[in-house]
């Protein structure tokens, strides 16, 4: 599905695409505005890259990654203090 500003959205899902952009000389891209408003990117936020061979590269912003981390970081610490089972 095509929304009125362009975007291509999975119907009933959360999922984008929001177009391609090109590659600068210094390895810069430009990210579509579009995205920046959907996922509240702003100027001076910290974005991280991540990726898999197989599946290519994301972007994600660094305080919803560190939530997330914290999140994991948490369950490891709950696990912790489970008994052991023999």
């Amino acid at each position: 599905m095509v929304d009125d500003d362009h975007r291509c959205r999975d119907q009933g899902s959360r999922r984008y695409i929001f177009g391609t952009v090109k590659v600068g000389e210094r390895g810069q891209i430009v990210i579509p505005k579009d995205a920046r408003e959907t996922f509240d990117i702003k100027p001076g936020d910290m974005l991280m890259i991540l990726g898999h061979e197989g599946h290519g590269l994301a972007v994600v912003k660094t305080d919803k990654f560190q939530r997330i981390a914290e999140k994991i970081l948490r369950a490891f610490e709950a696990e912790s203090e489970e008994p052991l089972e023999k």
